[in-house]
């Protein structure tokens, strides 16, 4: 199958993409890793992009779909794909579809994870990391045994700087303002299946498979 993922910030896309990768052979595609790759790699496309991250600048849509391209043509892809974070807007959905339409490919599916807002800041912002040993935690939805087994082995919780109140609510403000517009474009193409992504993990995963046909 070939799926884009939506969802706010904290929803749970990417963990939910890697389940479908190993249990289906599918290709997790991530803007940001293509992104890093390239840079590494020192192609023509991550030449472009570094120059403008080190100039503080965004990367250019074209250069993320070219990079979105190079991987498409890649023979692992045919297994299908999932692209997570990508598109972000309407102009790149536009153009992803002019893409994939060049290259013979078309999306079988958006998958929405539907999560409260209230939800999302309390999973962004009360996350923590286990000083000694390195566990993700979170303030609201750890159970408590697992917060205090931190401080009894001698560790403290520690929050992200960028896992604050104000922090979180811009990335909100701009999930809304520039990708909840793509949920009215998949449904009106036909392709949009909200998943409710609120709950237990496994939970969440069977509905995905459930509404996917898997």
């Amino acid at each position: 199958m070939k799926i884009v993922f939506l969802g706010a910030p904290g929803s749970g896309k990417g963990t939910q993409a890697q389940r479908l990768v190993a249990d289906f052979s599918m290709v997790q595609i991530s803007t940001g890793d293509l992104l890093r790759e390239a840079v590494a790699a020192g192609t023509e496309l991550g030449r472009r992009a570094k120059q403008a991250m080190d100039a503080g600048e965004l990367v250019s849509d074209e250069i993320v779909l070219g990079m979105i391209r190079d991987r498409l043509q890649k023979p692992d892809v045919d297994g299908g794909f999932i692209l997570d974070g990508f598109p972000r807007n309407l102009s790149q959905a536009h153009s992803l579809e002019s893409m994939l339409a060049e290259l013979g490919k078309r999306l079988d599916a958006a998958v929405l994870l539907d999560v409260d807002f209230d939800i999302l800041m309390k999973r962004l912002t009360g996350r923590r990391t286990c000083s000694k040993t390195g566990k993700l935690l979170n303030v609201y939805f750890s159970p408590q045994a697992e917060l205090d087994a931190c401080g009894a082995a001698g560790g403290e919780l520690i929050q992200r700087a960028d896992d604050n109140e104000e922090t979180i609510g811009n990335r909100l403000d701009v999930y809304r303002q520039q990708t909840e517009p793509l949920i009215a474009y998949f449904e009106q193409a036909g392709l949009l299946r909200t998943v409710a992504g609120a709950g237990d993990m496994d939970a969440v995963y069977a509905r995905i498979k459930g509404v996917l046909g898997l």
